[in-house]
């Protein structure tokens, strides 16, 4: 979990300083230097401090961490002077209860980790998605025999079939393991050739020991030298039906977060990119779903819903964010929205808990879903390869970078 914005300087200053140890060329490279010198100034100071540098004459990833640093510390200069945030020098200092925010404020919010991405345009391209979601989910319903209800207590139903409930994580972990192997050979089609060791990865149910210590699942992220994995959390696995889980080998495993995460360690960004451009990671991961989708591994209807199911509710937490921040919904009015949207909360985030989440990181969960139509719109129309290849060659980015790959 991202930790708290309030935090977020010092957990720049904390990456910067454990890259640059690990990096014994950062202090001949002046860019590297001007932008950890950023990562100390106040956001002005540190926009005066990267000004003379020129985008157009620097290498691609280098570029990326010059425009986006610029983008982001912008931002964090205009947030600086609001009542929310006086005193610090950017991002956003959580409320103890949600309210609505002021129009800029939430719109600065939404593209310091996005891009420019108007909050009334994130809304309506989001009402737009959830409608041709529940109009894909409507007749799969129907071929299994749920042809009534909303789509939400429509999925609730299909959450209760006992037919697709696991005994235990044992059989889970194997049915996810198979997947694996299967999204392992699909990846050269899909992504293009990537190093052997960015698939070689596995996947787990959390240990004994680590439920015992409150762990929640993570991902350990594949290197040249270290095997990457997920670990899964089976603690209640009845709450994890069969059809549920294809859409999470894609998202976490392949080709998800272990190619992109795997990837962009290589030749990591700057830790401004990191978080300038943060919403572009779990973009790839949702785009990774709907990749999988493409290939026909969720030919079956019930396995297809369980990858909508994933996709609503990406979309409608993102138009609670919305709705709470912008419009004033109370947080009964926007939980009775994600019951009849969804049905069933996710696995990892309950309704309760995610509305929380909510309340405390405005306009977070909208940039993520955008960052995942943003890298939905780059790709479309183009050679799935190619279009992957400028995606993932020098790291994440922002949406407006996103959308000029070429």
């Amino acid at each position: 979990m991202t930790p708290d914005r309030l935090d977020r300087r010092r957990l720049l200053l904390g990456i910067g300083a454990t890259m640059i140890a690990g990096r014994a060329d950062a202090q001949a490279d002046p860019l590297r230097t001007a932008l950890d010198d950023a990562v100390r100034l106040p956001p002005r100071e540190a926009l005066a401090r990267l000004a003379a540098f020129d985008p157009a004459a620097l290498a691609p990833a280098q570029r990326l961490d010059l425009v986006t640093a610029r983008a982001g510390l912008a931002i964090d200069a205009r947030l600086a002077g609001l009542p929310a945030t006086r005193g610090r020098q950017g991002g956003y200092r959580p409320l103890p209860e949600a309210r609505r925010i002021a129009p800029d404020h939430y719109a600065l919010l939404l593209a310091r980790p996005l891009g420019p991405v108007s909050p009334a345009a994130a809304q309506a391209r989001l009402t737009r998605e959830l409608a041709a979601l529940h109009a894909r989910a409507a007749p799969l319903f129907a071929r299994i025999g749920l042809a009534t209800g909303s789509i939400g207590a429509r999925y609730s139903a299909l959450w209760q079939d006992e037919r697709y409930l696991y005994p235990d994580a044992a059989a889970a972990v194997a049915d996810m393991a198979a997947m694996l192997a299967a999204a392992r050979r699909r990846v050269a089609a899909t992504i293009g050739p990537v190093p052997a060791w960015c698939t070689d990865v596995t996947v787990r149910s959390l240990s004994p020991e680590e439920i015992a210590a409150g762990r929640n699942g993570y991902r350990i992220v594949p290197t040249p030298s270290r095997q990457g994995g997920y670990i899964v959390d089976l603690r209640d696995v009845r709450r994890r039906p069969a059809w549920t889980l294809p859409s999470v080998v894609a998202h976490e495993l392949l080709p998800g977060h272990m190619i992109q995460l795997g990837l962009e360690g290589v030749t990591p960004p700057h830790p401004l990119r990191i978080d300038y451009a943060a919403s572009f990671v779990e973009g790839w991961g949702i785009h990774a779903e709907t990749l999988a989708a493409d290939d026909g591994v969720f030919a079956d209807p019930r396995a297809m819903l369980g990858h909508l199911h994933w996709l609503i509710f990406r979309v409608a937490r993102a138009l609670v964010d919305l709705g709470i921040h912008r419009d004033g919904w109370s947080r009964d009015a926007a939980r009775a929205r994600l019951v009849d949207w969804q049905g069933e909360p996710a696995y990892f985030a309950p309704f309760d808990t995610e509305l929380a989440r909510i309340a405390q990181e405005p306009a977070a969960r909208v940039a993520e879903a955008m960052a995942w139509l943003a890298i939905a719109d780059a790709a479309r129309g183009r050679r799935r390869r190619e279009a992957h290849h400028r995606l993932l060659a020098h790291g994440r980015m922002r949406s407006d970078a996103i959308s000029n790959i070429s």
